[in-house]
């Protein structure tokens, strides 16, 4: 096996119920010296596709459909390519798939030129995740979880070969993921992670969204002493 993971930080701004948010996001790019599967672009294209370095973009995974994803997604998609044709497929849960129209249907609403306004409002993912979903790069296989509650289509990826849980914004380390602390569904979210690491083995890198990474066995210890967070809520 050939593939690898590199990392790529970048930062920007999320706006959520009319509140700003600073947020840092981890980019994962997951393949070998000449293709590479890239999950979860945000803000920064330019400084993703310099890390990518000319390595042709079979996929772009989306953890979830949240509009600091949604931003550079096809920048990231097209990598330098002009030909829609030869872009790489984005794949986004179907759960999410009215986060994903509100964002282009929100740019449809702003473009002048008609054709270009129409083509926005038409797009789509070019895969629909389901759990049990897999890709494979370079001798690498990825399983998609669907981990809702962070976003209704949230997904995790786990890679045996690569000893790897890319988490998203479903976990962090040390705490349920979230933008500025606020929570969609948190019981959900509870739910999802608990599920998710209870069969895992516990030294397994959890790589999130957000943050430094950790591993399943310190999170898995964690996890019940969150469900204070849910009654806060309540």
């Amino acid at each position: 096996m050939d593939a690898r993971i590199e990392q790529v930080v970048t930062t920007g701004k999320f706006t959520l119920d009319d509140t700003e948010y600073d947020v840092e996001n981890n980019t994962y790019i997951v393949g070998d010296d000449d293709e590479v599967i890239v999950i979860d672009p945000a803000y920064d294209a330019e400084t993703i596709l310099k890390k990518v370095d000319g390595r042709e973009v079979m996929a772009v995974i989306l953890t979830d459909g949240n509009e600091h994803r949604l931003s550079v997604v096809l920048e990231v998609a097209a990598a330098g390519e002009e030909d829609e044709e030869n872009w790489a497929p984005v794949a986004l849960h179907r759960s999410d798939r009215l986060l994903w129209r509100d964002y282009f249907g929100r740019l449809a609403r702003e473009e002048d030129d008609e054709d270009d306004a129409k083509a926005l409002k038409s797009l789509e993912p070019d895969i629909w995740l389901e759990d049990g979903g897999v890709f494979e790069i370079a001798g690498a296989q990825l399983d998609v979880i669907h981990t809702p509650g962070h976003t209704p289509g949230s997904i995790s990826v786990i890679s045996e070969q690569l000893e790897a849980l890319f988490s998203g914004d479903t976990l962090h380390r040390g705490r349920p993921g979230s933008i500025g602390g606020v929570y969609e569904n948190l019981r959900k979210q509870l739910d999802s992670i608990g599920m998710l690491l209870t069969p895992l083995p516990k030294d397994l890198r959890v790589l999130p969204g957000q943050g430094e990474e950790t591993t399943v066995g310190e999170e898995d210890a964690r996890w019940e002493s969150w469900g204070s967070l849910a009654t806060d809520e309540d």
